[in-house]
């Protein structure tokens, strides 16, 4: 007889990592505070520093814009209608 997983099994299973006992504790008391898992925990504060290094990385390239983008934005803002820009 061959065992068949649900589909799916394998992405939530759990693996182990090694961090000392002071960063253990301090997980498992905010994820506590918040009603969550230390799974819980940690995704959504790797989700928060994803995001802002993508914040980050449109800003730098937002600031970088040169003058050639800058005409074609307010080209198509008079388009859209929405003359505020310069004037």
């Amino acid at each position: 007889m061959r065992w068949r997983l649900p589909i799916g099994i394998l992405e939530r299973m759990a693996a182990t990592i090694k961090v000392s006992e002071e960063l253990r504790d301090r997980i498992n008391h905010d994820a506590h505070e918040r009603g969550l898992t230390a799974a819980g925990l940690i995704e959504g504060l790797l989700d928060g520093y994803e995001r802002r290094r993508r914040m980050e990385a449109f800003g730098q390239a937002f600031r970088g814009a040169d003058d050639a983008y800058w005409d074609e934005y307010r080209s198509w803002d008079i388009t859209f209608g929405d003359s505020r820009v310069g004037g």
